[in-house]
């Protein structure tokens, strides 16, 4: 090539020009150490010779020639130097302009998959970086040693890095959120209970539950995990333990349970537990309220059809039914309650007594006599016989009768309640044996009524009742008072 070959000519030519410039230097004479001037004299000048004067301007000659030519070298060699730096600087740019498209082609490939800001400004930020590196590259060998695909590769790495751990926050942060939550409803599902009035050893058992739940729930990887943790199986069996211990601290041998929809059963305690035990849900549990049972006395006045036809006796166990009309079902607002009295009507205590005496005679005579004739004659005109008959007969009777008969009819009646009247009133004589007649006079006539199968006293007839029951179904009776039905338990 021509540029080589001229290069090669101008350091040749550099070569010689040291080499003649180090001749001249050899040339020049060696300067001679001066003694001090306090011991040597300055010898005399001497005038120059014409050899000499022509030596000198002969090197000057020379040396002005040199330096012409260094500088006509020196302009060669500029001007060569200054055409490669442009060819390089040309050759630089355009790898640099190739690098930067490159730049630019994996800027927007990355673009689509990098969408978020922090992907934007990351691409951003490699993009700049690789530009200020082309830009710096002093070379094309250093332009072309930028690595845009790795560094494109480590920012999208760094990309998928930085999802990963913002899925990792936000999981993190759902997941404790997650458990705020449950331990917040566990709290709420468990401040029922503890605001109960239990005992240490219940109450300790429940906040130790508590506690094993949120350690759960704490423990938990997954918001699955925290979603599963059911509070349900240990508020249960806490609830149960304490109504266990309601029932038990009841002083009676029986306890009332009150049913969600108002019911009220009279219940041992062991039926109270097991009735209790059968169900499978605490909400439905917490529904239910154990009361102790007082039992009170109270009057009802009931017609006889209700209150199973009268037949009742002070100690029988009655359940109390209500029908409030005809379509309706009965509904048991009783299930446990007692007679103590049944008082019988008025019509009950008064006596009627007939009497009734008769006595009869009678007499008869009769006779009677019977008179008959038969007359019949034939005659036979024409061969055909016809016979004529006639037969008649008369009877006489004679009948006489006579009867008597005398009978006589005496009737008494007696009020009892007059008599019980004049008894407190101390207005008969020997009342003690009066008295002791009347006892138990109600209970022997419904008595007969039993033995004898005849119905004495009218089934419309109104009974006062009294009742035996829990002091918690007297506002249901009063409030079905004329709706009641009385049953007695036979079993």
């Amino acid at each position: 090539m021509v540029v080589l070959n001229v290069s090669e000519d101008i350091e040749a030519k550099i070569r010689r020009l040291r080499e003649l410039g180090k001749a001249s230097t050899e040339a020049e004479p060696q300067p001679v150490s001066r003694p001090p001037k306090a011991t040597l004299r300055k010898p005399p000048r001497k005038p120059r010779g014409i050899g000499s004067i022509r030596d000198k301007e002969r090197r000057k000659k020379i040396l002005i020639g040199a330096g012409v030519l260094i500088t006509v070298i020196i302009l060669v060699a500029v001007g060569a130097l200054m055409y490669f730096q442009s060819h390089a600087a040309n050759q630089l740019q355009e790898a640099r302009n190739s690098k930067i498209s490159e730049v630019n082609q994996y800027y927007k490939a990355y673009s689509i998959h990098m969408n978020t800001t922090y992907g934007q400004n990351l691409l951003k930020n490699t993009k700049s970086k690789l530009l200020s590196e082309i830009s710096a590259a002093k070379s094309v060998d250093q332009v072309k040693a930028v690595n845009v695909k790795g560094a494109y590769a480590a920012a999208y790495q760094q990309y998928k890095a930085y999802l990963k751990e913002q899925e990792r926050i936000k999981f993190e942060q759902q997941l404790n959120a997650t458990k705020r939550e449950k331990i917040q409803n566990l709290t709420l599902e468990f401040q029922p209970l503890l605001a109960q009035p239990l005992p240490d050893s219940i109450r300790a058992e429940v906040v130790d539950s508590l506690k094993s739940l949120e350690s759960t729930v704490n423990n938990a990887s997954s918001v699955e995990q925290v979603v599963k943790i059911n509070a349900a199986p240990y508020l249960l069996k806490l609830w149960r333990d304490y109504y266990d211990y309601r029932i038990d601290s009841v002083p009676t041998q029986n306890v009332v349970l009150i049913m969600p929809d108002g019911t009220k059963k009279v219940l041992s305690k062991s039926e109270a537990k097991a009735y209790l035990a059968g169900i499978s849900n605490y909400q439905q549990i917490v529904r239910y309220s154990v009361r102790k049972v007082e039992y009170v006395d109270i009057a009802l006045v009931l017609s006889r059809d209700r209150i199973n036809g009268a037949f009742l006796s002070p100690g029988d166990h009655v359940v109390i039914f209500a029908k409030n009309s005809s379509n309706a079902k009965f509904q048991e607002i009783v299930n446990q309650g007692y007679i103590e009295l049944v008082l019988l009507p008025k019509q009950a205590g008064l006596i009627n007594l007939n009497e009734a005496q008769s006595q009869s005679s009678s007499s008869s005579s009769s006779s009677s006599s019977q008179y008959s004739r038969d007359q019949s004659s034939t005659y036979q005109p024409g061969g055909t016989a016809i016979t004529n008959g006639q037969t008649s007969s008369d009877t006489y009777s004679n009948s006489q009768s006579a009867s008597q008969s005398v009978s006589a009819v005496y009737s008494y009646s007696t009020d009892l309640t007059q008599i019980l009247k004049a008894l407190a009133a101390g207005k008969l004589q020997n009342g003690a044996s009066v008295e002791q007649q009347l006892e138990n006079y109600g209970w022997e006539v419904i008595d007969l009524e039993k033995n004898s199968g005849l119905l004495v006293v009218d089934p419309n007839a109104q009974f006062l009742v009294i009742v035996k029951v829990p002091s918690i179904f007297v506002p249901d009776i009063l409030s079905y008072q004329q709706y009641l039905y009385l049953a007695k338990v036979t079993g």
